[in-house]
């Protein structure tokens, strides 16, 4: 027999921390279990940041461990609800934005900074949404708090030491292989250590990284999904000068567009003023790109890194968007050797390959050091380059010099939001005590919904035993 517990969390990123974090705080005589298949954060390091080459950790410190993609990411934090996940279509726009705001709140509390970006100038701003509006890109305008990665680091360092003082048990480097289901109620997991737990209720926080595992899980259990969308695309390099307007009102500017070919949705996303672009490693070494920015000055480049991605929702009979994404990852890791794809924009439009000569002669110096020159032609289907070409284009009149010959695509970034889970507004799926939070079951796309979402449910799971 295995041990008792009142809440199993699986997944130790932003949501399985808010939610550990907001039952102790409620009622700190809860037994609460997080599982996570990483390392503790203390001991999650990548050893390509010093030999800049990728040693297939197992499993990969960038992806996962305590704060999951967060500890490692930008750590930046959207303040709107209209930003980052599905919260308002759920709970309401008010109810969304004042779980966002307690959140915020909590990282404050945590020693997050307190500058907010995206609120100052609002006559520039009106003047970049007037620019928008004519190039028919729709400005989200988003106040963003900005952790910094290594700032992020230290932050989720005090909420991990603060969760295991409060009582919570975390056992790292403990996978999840399947949870017990019995009478179509949740009863507890079993690991990969094929130990047994026990728990009324069970949490999936399971992260991006662990969407297709989740995936699995829903199919074998009969738990409800509907077909969710997948991400893709390239992040985009250029100097800091091209978007230095962008960068200093807006930090980060969150522009939407529908191409006029294909009338297909194509969103600037995670960018990062003075950053570099970095590599990315999901299970079975699949290597998609990425990007992120420092705090600290003398870690600043001079080029700022931006996504460009392609959002493509599929109809019946298609089941597999999660595998699809991969497949164009693939595609593009098998050209480089593992490795990530860098083509120059006036390369990609002349639908020709980038050579390392041409690479040489630009302004811009590529921050990831491995990509290999090529070409993205051979990676992604038509549609999708097309998309790329029309959104640049359009961009070009927002901030002159993104479409230059210069500007740098690396590819491929892939987003993984695909195991859309259907959950009541409790977040509970059709598994009784089986909830589902976070960016691994779609809710959420990003670090504050997430933290947002794992708050909710904790009351959501303390309000129902108050009933019984």
């Amino acid at each position: 027999m295995g041990a008792n517990y009142d809440v199993i969390i699986i997944g130790a990123g932003p949501s399985g921390i808010f939610c550990a974090y907001e039952l102790m705080k409620r009622d700190p005589g809860k037994r609460v279990l997080m599982l996570e298949k990483g390392r503790s954060i203390e001991k999650r390091s990548c050893p390509k940041r010093t030999t800049k080459v990728c040693m297939g950790c197992k499993p990969c410190s960038i992806t996962t461990g305590f704060a999951g993609a967060g500890a490692f990411s930008d750590g930046k934090l959207s303040l709107s609800p209209e930003v980052g996940g599905t919260l308002p279509d759920i709970l309401g726009y008010e109810a969304a934005s004042e779980l966002i705001g307690e959140a915020d709140q909590i990282y404050l509390s945590f020693g997050a900074d307190k500058k907010v970006y995206g609120i100052e100038d609002m006559a520039a701003i009106e003047e970049i949404r007037a620019k928008s509006i004519r190039a028919d890109l729709k400005l989200i305008e988003c106040p963003i708090r900005h952790l910094g990665t290594e700032e992020g680091y230290k932050i989720y360092t005090r909420l991990q030491e603060h969760l295991l003082e409060s009582g919570v048990e975390i056992r790292f480097m403990t996978m999840v292989e399947d949870i017990l289901v019995e009478d179509g109620a949740v009863k507890g997991v079993v690991t990969d250590k094929q130990e047994t737990f026990f728990a009324p209720e069970v949490v999936a926080g399971v992260g991006r990284e662990g969407s297709e595992w989740f995936s699995h899980i829903c199919r074998k259990h009969g738990i409800g999904t509907q077909n969710g969308t997948v991400d893709v695309g390239v992040r985009v390099e250029v100097r800091d000068e091209v978007m230095k307007e962008l960068n200093e009102k807006l930090y980060e500017a969150k522009l939407v567009y529908y191409t006029p070919t294909f009338d297909d949705k194509v969103r600037v996303f995670c960018t990062n003023p003075s950053g570099e672009v970095a590599t990315e490693y999901y299970e079975g070494g699949l290597a998609v790109v990425n990007g992120h920015a420092y705090k600290s000055k003398d870690k600043k480049t001079h080029n700022t890194n931006f996504a460009l991605l392609v959002s493509k929702n599929f109809t019946e009979p298609f089941k597999s968007p999660i595998e699809y994404g991969k497949h164009i990852a693939q595609l593009g890791n098998m050209l480089c050797d593992g490795k990530i794809l860098v083509q120059r924009y006036g390369d990609f439009r002349r639908g020709r390959r980038t050579t390392g000569e041409r690479l040489m002669r630009s302004n811009i110096i590529p921050t990831l050091k491995d990509a290999v020159p090529g070409d993205l032609s051979l990676v992604f289907p038509h549609r999708i380059m097309v998309d790329i070409d029309e959104m640049i284009r359009a961009l070009d009149k927002v901030t002159p010099g993104i479409a230059s010959d210069e500007t740098l695509l690396y590819g491929v970034e892939v987003k993984f939001y695909s195991n859309k889970v259907v959950v009541d507004k409790e977040f509970e799926t059709n598994i009784r005590g089986l909830r589902a939070m976070g960016d691994g079951a779609a809710i959420t796309r990003g670090l504050q919904q997430a933290s947002a979402n794992g708050l909710y449910v904790a009351r959501c799971i303390l309000g129902k035993e108050k009933e019984h």
